[in-house]
């Protein structure tokens, strides 16, 4: 579908989505092997997985309206993702410089995943 972010043929959030999964896939193996924080991480593991396959999904869905559902459980997913990383920072679990790193990746993807559900709901008023 065209809503969600193709640039130079290429599905932006998608993309965004899988290397954002790398990337907390990446960090909760460091808090659980160098803070011992297992239950904070697996929680990070979760949501911030989710994000990229949710996408996924929403690329074989039924209709647009489905879509739009999909997309909006993504963002509620990078929505939880972005607590439970302003959560470690918070609790010294996170240097800042990998917050700020991390943390610049998550909102990029709130943003993405907001003006892909705005736009899509508002193609389908006008079909």
């Amino acid at each position: 579908m065209k809503e969600m972010g193709r640039k130079n043929g290429v599905n932006r959030v998608k993309e965004l989505s899988f290397q954002f999964a790398i990337r907390i896939v990446k960090l909760t193996q460091f808090l659980e092997q160098e803070k011992k924080a297992y239950v904070l991480s697996r929680q990070l593991l979760k949501s911030g997985t989710a994000i990229g396959a949710l996408v996924r999904e929403a690329e074989h869905v039924e209709s647009r309206a489905d879509f739009i559902h999909k997309m909006a459980i993504a963002l509620k997913e990078a929505n939880e993702t972005d607590y439970w990383i302003e959560l470690l920072y918070q609790s010294q679990l996170l240097e800042k410089q990998g917050f700020d790193s991390i943390r610049s990746d998550v909102v990029e993807l709130l943003k993405l995943l907001t003006a892909i559900i705005k736009s899509s709901k508002k193609n389908l008023l006008e079909c």
